[in-house]
């Protein structure tokens, strides 16, 4: 998929200008949805310096953006020709009805075969009696 993601109250706390806390498992969730080969675009107010922060800084916790407020790297916005909206599949925004719904969360609802395949893990070591659930249940309902 091609997932749209902004970065003040989404990848950081809402600080802007500044760049505020990371938010909980934000550049570790980005990174997996990488990993299993989904293009994020980061899709922000922020231009400019302060633009150039907020890829500098996600680039400094591992992220690199397949492009950055465009579709496409190449893509040239001409709002003669054009639309502001990206075409993604996806949005990813604190601004979202009901708010923005934590990093874990999204990774959950992104990634069910996952959460399925822990599931199914634990249930057989919970089967065997193994010592190490406990842990097992704390990393997977971080």
């Amino acid at each position: 998929m091609k997932i749209a993601v902004d970065f003040d109250g989404t990848i950081v706390e809402h600080r802007y200008p500044a760049i505020g806390e990371e938010k909980l498992f934000a550049f570790e969730t980005l990174k997996q949805l990488q990993k299993l080969g989904h293009l994020l675009i980061l899709w922000t107010y922020r231009n400019g310096k302060e633009l150039n922060e907020a890829v500098e800084y996600c680039k400094k916790n591992g992220v690199e953006f397949y492009a950055v407020n465009k579709s496409y790297p190449e893509e040239v916005f001409d709002p003669k020709e054009m639309s502001r909206k990206l075409d993604v599949d996806l949005f990813i925004d604190d601004r979202n009805i009901g708010g923005f719904m934590g990093w874990s969360e999204i990774w959950q609802l992104l990634n069910p075969q996952a959460i399925d395949s822990e599931y199914n893990e634990l249930s057989e070591l919970l089967e065997k009696g193994n010592r190490t659930v406990g842990s097992r249940l704390k990393k997977l309902f971080k």
